[in-house]
């Protein structure tokens, strides 16, 4: 099978070229910046933003939030099975 990803430059445009998962740490960052998070079960989310500003949000179930991630803090985090979109 080809890959159509192999020729393809990387971009914040998309897509991600992988998902892992977040296990939400007020102390580290996610090994890879994500351009943006999948969250399976709703609830409140406390990220970082690639700007440096710490948010806490609202999602529901399968919620795809489309922002720049470089932490998911446990305080806060109530949602669960969240996921990083990345560029590896």
């Amino acid at each position: 099978m080809s890959n159509p990803f192999k020729s393809r430059a990387l971009s914040l445009n998309g897509p991600a070229t992988d998902i892992v998962p977040v296990v939400p740490s007020d102390a580290a960052d996610l090994a890879l910046t994500a351009i943006a998070l999948f969250i399976e079960t709703a609830g409140a989310l406390n990220i970082v933003t690639v700007g440096g500003q710490e948010r806490l949000v609202n999602v529901d179930d399968f919620f795809l939030l489309p922002v720049g991630v470089t932490r998911v803090k446990q305080t806060g985090t109530t949602a669960s099975g969240i996921h990083a979109m990345v560029l590896a």
